[in-house]
């Protein structure tokens, strides 16, 4: 069983909208219903569960209902005081109707283009292992400074990586690696696959795809209405 766990729990303050960037409409359909509807309409994804601020949970529903996505639909998780404790409460919700032996798949719902292929890649490649990185070559010469001043060495960038969302992990095990984390140490977590490598995680790593960005500047709100137009 795969589980989608879909974040949108954030505020998008950075974009400077009234409304966080999760539910602006572009082309008449807020950004966070590109996801779902990608996720809902996959045939590998057996469920589907929401962070949402309560204050946004009733029209999500509504969207839901509207476009014939609530099949899938789980409920909802409270956000937490960052991305990964929102992970981790959404984790505590899934557990109460899947298996540990499940897998979760986090997708952040200000990333509108995530595509078929991208969740297909992502279930496949997670098979025989705890979990599955999305990953990026480093384009650009990578250098290292232990003081952020002057260059302390050079990196052999094809020995480096950007990590990319969506990840998926093993329920259980990931559960319980962001539980060893708690109370303060899962505060400083930015990366949804840190829990898993610093609990000794199996994470196999496949190709990303540059076109699933995240929304969270002007220019990437920009940038996704001119692709998503183009392609329409």
């Amino acid at each position: 069983m795969v589980i989608a766990l879909i974040l949108s729990g954030g505020t998008g303050a950075r974009l400077g909208a009234d409304i966080p960037k999760q539910y602006i409409e572009v082309d008449s359909k807020p950004i966070i219903v590109y996801s779902i509807e990608k996720l809902s309409c996959h045939e590998k994804i057996d469920a589907i569960q929401i962070v949402a601020d309560p204050m946004w949970q009733e029209q999500i529903r509504a969207w839901l209902d509207a476009g014939g996505y609530d099949r899938k639909f789980k409920g909802f998780s409270l956000p937490g005081e960052n991305r990964q404790l929102s992970i981790l409460h959404g984790l505590e919700d899934i557990r109460q109707y899947a298996e540990d032996t499940d897998y979760v798949f986090i997708h952040d719902a200000a990333r509108p283009l995530l595509s078929e292929k991208q969740i297909t890649d992502c279930i496949e490649g997670a098979a025989g292992h705890d979990g599955v990185l999305p990953v990026l070559p480093m384009k650009d010469t990578v250098y290292f400074s232990r003081d952020g001043k002057k260059i302390t060495a050079l990196l052999d960038r094809s020995d480096i990586y950007a990590g990319q969302a969506p990840e998926m992990f093993r329920i259980g095990t990931y559960y319980e690696a962001n539980c060893r984390l708690l109370p303060d140490r899962i505060l400083n977590i930015n990366g949804s696959t840190e829990p898993a490598i610093l609990a000794g995680m199996d994470v196999a790593m496949i190709p990303g795809d540059e076109r699933n960005f995240k929304i969270t500047t002007k220019a990437d709100l920009e940038r996704f209405c001119k692709l998503n137009r183009a392609e329409n």
